[in-house]
């Protein structure tokens, strides 16, 4: 079993349009890290880390608590941050150093963009490339997506890739989409999701609540 069962419509959807953060790191040495910016996550859940015109150094993601980035160089894990210290910020300024040093270069934003994978229109994939195919994972999967049945979500491009990693949905009540962790999704310690679902309230709690029984 290598698919499940949800279609997603061959409409467009608005994503999750979060501002880029603007970081200034300090000079150190006498290598000058340059101004650097975390954009919003990709479909792929990658937080692009741009310089200048909009040249992308690198993008950072999570994986099992770890943080990985991919550059010009190759994937390189840096596995967990500091406590308090959040992985993208890890990421960036790793990237960043790694870019005043000339260790990885840069890419236009509009060749990635361009190379992103598109939404799609059918089917996705029971797992996530990265989840290997054994029958505790396919339990897992079967759950989450009987899970997003319920509470009205679609996956947009991959199958479940943990309870604990970011997964790219795609809201069936309004036009957002983004990444989210299944484990927020299903409720935590025997409580129900949070009613809010995503950033912005969805269509407000108390219609969410009439809709979906899961949130009761």
């Amino acid at each position: 079993m290598t698919t499940q069962l949800l279609e997603r419509p061959a409409t467009a959807t608005v994503p999750d349009t979060e501002a880029a953060r603007l970081i200034v790191p300090a000079t150190e040495g006498i290598t000058t890290i340059p101004t650097y910016r975390v954009g919003a996550p990709d479909i792929q859940c990658r937080y692009p880390v741009t310089v200048g015109e909009d040249q992308v150094i690198g993008r950072a993601y999570r994986w099992h608590r770890d943080w990985l980035v991919l550059t010009t160089a190759g994937e390189y894990n840096l596995r967990r941050p500091p406590k308090g210290t959040p992985g993208t910020d890890m990421a960036a300024a790793h990237l960043a150093e790694q870019y005043a040093a000339g260790l990885i270069g840069a890419i236009p934003l509009d060749q990635v963009l361009a190379e992103a994978p598109t939404p799609l229109c059918g089917p996705v994939p029971l797992l996530h490339p990265r989840m290997p195919v054994n029958d505790r994972n396919i339990q897992g999967a079967l759950t989450a997506f009987a899970g997003l049945r319920a509470h009205h979500w679609r996956a947009v491009l991959t199958g479940f890739p943990g309870s604990d990693n970011h997964w790219y949905l795609s809201c069936e009540l309004c036009p957002w989409e983004g990444p989210k962790f299944w484990s927020h999704l299903r409720g935590r310690n025997g409580e129900p999701p949070s009613a809010r679902r995503h950033k912005g309230g969805c269509i407000g709690e108390d219609k969410v609540r009439r809709l979906i029984p899961a949130y009761h």
